[in-house]
């Protein structure tokens, strides 16, 4: 296994560092993009791969010999797989599984460069005359090696080849050099891009330099409308010189954070329009293909043939634009027919700030962190609306497998698949037949289910190996879900759940279904390394309060610092007022609907204008929007609905025009709770109908009763923080400038809990009301 400096300026003048794997996969690669479908080994079986290999070499074998070598200013740097020097013999070695002869061509072809530099840096570091090449395929189903491939080269034809490739690679190292240079001298002399700081932003923004400069993490609170996105991308820019920062990964949990950071990026550099800084904005692969009915390669997507002969001149078409937003990239593929999506992910190398998603970083197979690590980048790492990394780092390492997806694969596989696979439905069957309600937690992963199921996967993937035909369609999905059920079994520890779900029948005498999930309760034990492989990382957001919680369940360095940013805004600007009399749980909801009605009729009456209302589910909003409509037909309403599109939620957004009139209707939690934009008379108030608990259910007890054993706190781990953090966030829509002033009227007399009113902002200034909408008393302070 490899690990080395890449694609990194040199601290020395004109010198410029690349990795061994880098050089080749710049200056070698040729022909189609060819991702035809080829059963990959597991990391883990990679390892055990190299492992299995140098054991069965020789006492003079030496394995992951580090190797560096110069070539005018270029510097290359690697680790030679295996290297014996008695012999003398360098080998490069790679796993696989299935059928070698499938294997793309230009992949053999990459592997021979890199096995041939090697042998080149070898021959000068070692002053050998000469020396064996071999390339060892190890295939880890039978763990044996393939037949062996070895050629006889002298130095002098290795240094050579190393040379071809070190000249390929010079003209854009030159490129690269100059653009560090001034990119860095850009950023020396960069000015914020206001002339004065808004209140908190100045805070914000030295917090984040510190973090950058002494290598720590950050996580900050700040209030939404000072310019966090602005006050957090311009110091981490600043800090790249001085910190010798590679790039800067802008991390976002929705497509509107990257709309922003892109927006923030253009403000930056609105004085220096010329600024040398690259930017690039990644998106998924099914939002940017070009042929979604075509497979990726040159046999079936023109844009796939010949991607890598087309790619250099895409490449310095993109290096020189610099700003590539999704729109832009694509022009530049298109205008060079290659894919637009691949080209994004090769800019990725060369780009300084990285618009991203938070998978793209914190995923298990996440393409920056794994370019990261390879390259020895040094980053920084902004991680937007970060009370979302929770959610969404369980989500990340929880995978679920669902009988009725077992069994129609089963009916509708190959006869070579069906042993397999009825060995895995035995193995599933057992599994079930041992639990006795209808959800049940194991204390491990059965051991036979978990061997099945490797089985079931391994036979599935040679069969496509051998019929490339069959790939697609549900088999295909079943492989992939499979496949990564099975590795977070192989890492399955007390951060997680194995869970077991049935299904009645409609008549409710028997089981219909079953799912099976490995369910992640405590993402930090796989979010840690992701932290600790960046210089500095900084979480932001309005809503992190407690930020022990944050902290716990993300796993963040015990150094990490923390910032609250006080709020701009005054307590004037903001009625707040509790609702004690209704109750909104679940067996109130009938006799809650009419004081509802009329607490938001009462304040549109007082104060016309565009008002939102928030529930904790859609059937809650429906009934509430029915009472209300039937109750007031003469105020305008419109609602939220299920699986609205684009379009659907713009027209939503629209209807909130400055000072127009009306109640929009909306789930807590949902689109339009958090990071929308509605300032000035656009929205003046909100009434939030729930405390926006997640569901008393089986799974999210057993959730409570985990992180109650892991941090002593599971109620307010599983229920109160998470619901909480959802109504500040729906409450921070109504006051977004310093020049806003709206009403919140939270209803629910939970709200008036001493718990609960901690959680709150401290700028709040709370009231009590009555159902009726009349101020009854002022809430304690000291509370």
């Amino acid at each position: 296994m490899k690990t080395a400096m890449a694609e990194v300026a040199d601290r020395s003048p004109r010198r410029y560092t690349v990795a061994v794997r880098a050089l080749c996969e710049f200056a070698a690669k040729q022909g189609d993009l060819d991702l035809r479908f080829t059963p990959a080994p597991s990391s883990q079986q990679g390892i055990a791969g190299h492992q299995s290999v140098t054991a069965r070499r020789s006492d003079s074998y030496r394995k992951e010999v580090s190797v560096r070598g110069d070539y005018k200013h270029l510097v290359v740097r690697g680790r030679a797989d295996g290297f014996d020097p008695d012999h003398p013999l360098v080998e490069e070695i790679k796993t696989f599984k299935g059928d070698l002869e499938r294997m793309p061509d230009n992949h053999r072809q990459l592997h021979w460069a890199q096995a041939k530099v090697y042998g080149a840096l070898l021959c000068r570091q070692f002053d050998l005359p000469s020396l064996t090449v071999g390339l060892v395929y190890f295939d880890v189903g039978t763990q044996k090696e393939a037949d062996p491939l070895q050629i006889h080269c002298t130095a002098r034809e290795l240094q050579t080849f190393f040379e071809s490739l070190c000249e390929r690679f010079l003209d854009w190292a030159e490129t690269e050099l100059a653009h560090h240079a001034d990119r860095n001298a850009a950023l020396t002399r960069l000015r914020f891009p206001h002339p004065t700081f808004r209140a908190g932003q100045r805070d914000l923004a030295k917090s984040v330099f510190n973090a950058a400069r002494l290598g720590r993490c950050l996580m900050a609170q700040a209030p939404t409308g000072i310019g966090k996105t602005v006050a957090t991308l311009f110091p981490m820019l600043k800090a790249c010189p001085d910190q010798e920062l590679n790039k800067v990964f802008f991390l976002t949990a929705k497509g509107s954070g990257r709309s922003l950071a892109l927006d923030a990026l253009d403000t930056i550099q609105r004085d220096e329009p010329d600024m040398p800084l690259r930017v690039i904005e990644l998106v998924a692969r099914e939002k940017s293909c070009e042929h979604p009915d075509k497979a990726c390669h040159g046999e079936s997507c023109p844009l796939a043939e010949g991607f890598y002969d087309r790619l250099p001149a895409a490449r310095s078409d993109a290096a020189a634009d610099g700003r590539l937003t999704r729109e832009r990239l694509r022009g530049i593929a298109l205008a060079h027919s290659v894919c637009p999506y691949y080209l994004g992910q090769e800019m990725a190398r060369w780009s300084d700030v990285i618009v991203g998603d938070y998978n793209h970083y914190f995923d298990s197979n996440a393409m920056l962190h794994g370019l990261t690590q390879a390259n020895g980048w040094r980053v920084g790492v902004l991680v937007d609306e970060a009370h979302n990394l929770v959610d969404r780092g369980r989500a990340m390492y929880t995978s679920a497998l669902r009988s009725v997806q077992l069994r129609h694969v089963h009916a509708k596989a190959p006869a070579a698949l069906k042993k397999p696979l009825d060995r895995l439905t035995r193995s599933w069957n057992k599994v079930v037949k041992g639990v006795m309600a209808l959800y049940a937690v194991l204390d491990e992963p059965p051991d036979a289910f978990a061997r099945a199921l490797q089985d079931a996967t391994a036979a599935i993937g040679e069969h496509f190996a051998e019929n490339p035909s069959d790939v697609g369609g549900e088999l295909q999905g079943f492989y992939f879900d499979a496949l990564q059920f099975s590795r977070l079994l192989d890492t399955f520890g007390s951060h997680s759940i194995f869970d077991v779900s049935c299904d009645l029948d409609a008549a409710g005498s028997g089981r219909t279904a079953s799912t099976l999930c490995v369910r992640n309760v405590v993402p930090a034990p796989f979010l840690k390394p992701r932290f600790a492989a960046a210089r500095s990382v900084v979480l932001f957001s309005a809503t992190l309060t407690p930020w022990h919680f944050y902290s716990d369940t993300l796993g963040l360095p015990e150094d990490t610092a923390w910032l609250d940013v006080a709020a701009p805004f005054k307590a004037e600007q903001l009625s707040v007022r509790i609702v004690r009399e209704v109750s909104t749980r679940y067996q109130h909801r009938g006799k809650s609907l009419a004081p509802i009605a009329r607490i938001i009729a009462s304040q549109y009456r007082a104060a016309p204008g565009n008002y939102i209302a928030f529930f904790s589910s859609f059937d809650y909003l429906n009934q509430a929007l029915g009472e209300f409509s039937a109750r007031y037909p003469e105020i305008p309403a419109w609602c939220q609905g299920r699986r609205m599109t684009d379009a659907e939620r713009q027209g939503f957004l629209d209807r909130f025009a400055a000072d127009g009139t009306g109640v929009g209707f909306a789930v807590l939690g949902g689109a339009f709770a958090e990071g929308i934009d509605l300032p000035g008379t656009r929205l003046v108030g909100a009434f939030i109908a729930t405390l926006g608990l997640p569901q008393v259910n089986p799974v999210n007890e057993e959730l409570r009763r985990r992180l109650d054993v892991a941090f002593g706190a599971g109620h307010d781990y599983t229920y109160l923080y998470p619901g909480l953090r959802k109504v500040v966030q729906a409450a921070g829509r109504v006051i977004r400038t310093v020049t806003d002033s709206g009403t919140i009227h939270l209803i629910d007399d939970r709200f008036g809990r001493a718990d609960v009113l901690r959680l709150l902002p401290d700028w709040w200034h709370v009231e009590a009301a009555s159902s009726a909408g009349g101020l009854v008393s002022t809430v304690p302070a000291s509370i």
